[in-house]
């Protein structure tokens, strides 16, 4: 089975390259990272990046409930992000949709961030067919970490531009990190 990168790993904060066969090695690529996700369960994990199995291809997966399937998104590019029904302003926004994150290659780490409510995102399946689709709520949260992955930008580096309180877990509680 693949095992997860964690931090610090160089294969984390570099940018990933295209895929561009979509062959049985890409569909059985896909299959073990299934198999990873599935194997999470403290955390559960929710998506999985290629980078972090070590694997520098732009590729993710989903699976945002325990019962979901796994979805794959292949070389996926976040077209038009939406922060807030009318977007007023940030401010507005922070205060009301940040969501509390981890990340499996980053354990017992815990941050709020703000992530795009709705997204739509240009993408390719396993069979390399092209699509656009929109994608809200915790999906979009989910994708939006997981194409962070893929472009080298770690959940930690986006608590710090946001000025978000990083979380320590200890002994099953949530302990405040001096940085």
């Amino acid at each position: 089975m693949l095992k997860i990168v964690t931090v610090p790993n160089d294969v984390l904060t570099s940018s990933s390259k295209p895929v561009t066969s979509f062959d049985g090695k890409l569909h059985q690529l896909v299959k073990d990272m299934e198999d990873v996700l599935n194997a999470q369960v403290d955390p559960q994990g929710v998506g999985l990046a290629a980078p972090q199995v070590g694997i520098k291809l732009s590729l993710f997966i989903m699976k945002a409930t325990a019962k979901s399937s796994v979805k794959a998104f292949i070389n996926p590019v976040i077209k038009r992000p939406v922060l807030s029904k009318n977007e007023p302003s940030q401010k507005k926004t922070k205060k009301k949709k940040r969501h509390f994150e981890g990340c499996l290659s980053i354990p017992k780490i815990w941050s709020e961030i703000v992530r795009p409510k709705k997204i739509l995102l240009e993408y390719q399946a396993v069979s390399g067919e092209k699509k656009n689709e929109w994608f809200s709520g915790f999906e979009a949260v989910i994708i939006d970490h997981e194409v962070d992955h893929l472009n080298g930008v770690l959940f930690t580096q986006r608590a710090l531009e946001q000025k978000s309180q990083l979380y320590e877990e200890k002994k099953g509680k949530l302990v405040k990190m001096d940085y």
